[in-house]
């Protein structure tokens, strides 16, 4: 199984796997702090600048038989590019995190099926193999919260000055489909 994954998924750089089994019944607490060899890597898969800060914060909880809730908070300072200037741009990135994980069965019903709980089965996401990666759930949340046309404040995209409205791309054309008489 553990060869089918890797080669179906691309291995993040900053990876934190947690275990069913390794959370207490009450709970577990995972403070996330990036190295920059992990920044730079994310930064480069995310098109970014830079990535001068990745943070993250996990509470997770067991739910249910081998499933678990997380919820928490990813932060980050991001390098982009201002798409209207193209100067450095550097901007804070807050992305709420609450998810249940649910073992893969569980997770593969047919959509709008509730489970045991009266749940939403598509509220949840898969739980493959007993684990849940939180350094790849950050990553996920950082680039679903990140803009995609960043743009520096008061930046503003001023359009070409409008043509002449008897100037048209084909205006020269036409010149050449006269002859030289009539010019």
């Amino acid at each position: 199984m553990r060869e089918q994954r890797s080669e179906k998924y691309a291995p993040t750089p900053w990876q934190v796997p947690v275990a069913v089994e390794d959370v207490a019944e009450t709970g577990a607490r995972f403070d996330l702090v990036a190295d920059a060899q992990v920044r730079a890597a994310v930064a480069r898969m995310a098109g970014l600048r830079d990535l001068p800060r990745l943070e993250a914060s996990f509470d997770v909880t067991r739910r249910g038989a081998g499933g678990l809730h997380v919820a928490g908070r990813v932060s980050a300072t991001v390098g982009q590019v201002c798409v209207v200037t193209l100067e450095p741009l550097a901007s804070e990135v807050e992305e709420s995190v609450d998810l249940l994980f649910v073992p893969q069965l569980a997770a593969e019903r047919e959509d709008g099926e509730t489970d045991s709980r009266g749940e939403n089965v598509d509220e949840t996401e898969p739980l493959i193999g007993g684990l849940v990666d939180l350094g790849a759930l950050a990553i996920e949340f950082l680039i679903l919260g990140l803009d995609p046309y960043p743009r520096k404040p008061g930046a503003a995209f001023q359009p070409p000055p409008e043509a002449k409205p008897n100037e048209s791309p084909f205006a020269a054309l036409a010149s050449l489909k006269k002859g030289p008489d009539e010019h």
